[in-house]
């Protein structure tokens, strides 16, 4: 979507996920200061064997965006947010930057990556097994994007350093830092049609288990990979497709192991009034070196959502599961399900 040289601070709001609404709080004198918020509760069963239902927080977001008019074309922004659903609160943002309506944003602190918006599913939380970069955020962070309305793009580097001649690991204090590179590149026809393609590197990335390939409870992994997505709009019905490969492997280990991922995704909704009904299907495949067997998921879901109004909507999501592990044993699953309830300013 274009924007105006006074909305572009807004990425800062789209970056901060289901809190995309916002209110003003002020606007004069060449400086806007945005808020927005979001609230997420839901009652859900998952796919794993023996799951129970249980309430949970699933969203608890709170966002401070502004805007200061430098010149004519430029402007500075910063974005502030706090998470809550772990009963805890989280800063999770905090950056500045420069931002022009015919260059694009700048964007310097703690942030999301370009890859935070990797993935077209349409499912609510049921999707299976699926695109994972593992790291997506960073304290570190320098990014920047671009968008004229049909050619997108945006590069961000994460580049953890303890401040000294050493390369230490920040978050553990053993092993390396990480070391991330991302990007995305896309291009829109009309308001039907949307391309894009995001790819990732990251070296020494902290982890932890991946599908349970990997025998310790916290690694360093180098990771890269992709995924190529394509969304179509017809009428009231909208289709999405993605595939993707992920290649993860131990950092600063003598033949390592390595795990190679493929995903692909298809899924279609149908839009009716306020309601959104939703299918789709995720294909999950690994190969672990030296073992004989690939862990595969296929997983298909649907799900109904009702807009109450623009910032409220209630849903119901549904799914089932089958595939095998890395031994070629067959995985259980339960039937998952959910309902939730979403408000947001």
């Amino acid at each position: 979507m274009k924007k105006t040289l006074l909305a572009i601070a807004v990425p800062a709001i789209m970056a901060a996920g289901s809190a995309s609404a916002s209110i003003n709080l002020y606007d004069a004198n060449g400086v806007k200061v945005d808020a927005s918020g979001a609230m997420e509760i839901q009652y859900i069963s998952k796919l794993a064997d023996n799951s129970e239902a249980a309430f949970r927080h699933d969203d608890g977001d709170l966002a401070f965006n502004t805007t200061v008019a430098i010149t004519d074309s430029v402007n500075a922004v910063g974005g502030i947010a706090f998470k809550f659903e772990d009963g805890n609160t989280k800063n999770d943002e905090l950056y500045v930057g420069f931002a022009s309506e015919k260059y694009g944003t700048v964007t310097f602190g703690r942030q999301l990556l370009v890859a935070d918006n990797a993935g077209n599913t349409k499912d609510l939380e049921f999707g299976g097994e699926g695109l994972d970069f593992v790291v997506y955020e960073g304290e570190q962070v320098a990014k920047y994007e671009f968008d004229n309305g049909s050619l997108y793009a945006g590069v961000s580097a994460l580049l953890e350093s303890n401040g000294e001649n050493n390369d230490y690991d920040v978050t553990t204090g053993q092993g390396d830092a990480d070391t991330i590179f991302d990007g995305r590149i896309g291009y829109r026809v009309n308001d039907d049609l949307d391309v894009r393609l995001y790819a990732y590197e990251g070296k020494d990335v902290d982890a932890e288990d991946i599908n349970d390939a990997f025998d310790k409870s916290t690694l360093q992994l180098d990771i890269n990979g992709f995924n190529l997505e394509a969304d179509y709009k017809w009428d009231a019905f909208s289709f999405a497709a993605s595939y993707g490969q992920v290649e993860y492997k131990e950092s600063n280990i003598a033949n390592a192991d390595e795990l190679t991922v493929d995903i692909i995704a298809l899924s279609t909704d149908y839009t009716m009034g306020k309601n959104v009904f939703a299918l789709g299907y995720t294909r999950y495949e690994g190969d672990l070196t030296g073992t004989a067997a690939k862990y595969n998921q296929d997983t298909v879901y649907a799900n109904l959502t009702h807009k109450f109004h623009s910032n409220v909507k209630g849903y119901l999501e549904v799914a089932v599961a089958n595939g095998e592990d890395f031994e070629g044993k067959e995985i259980d699953f339960d039937t998952a399900y959910l309902a939730g309830m979403e408000v947001k300013f």
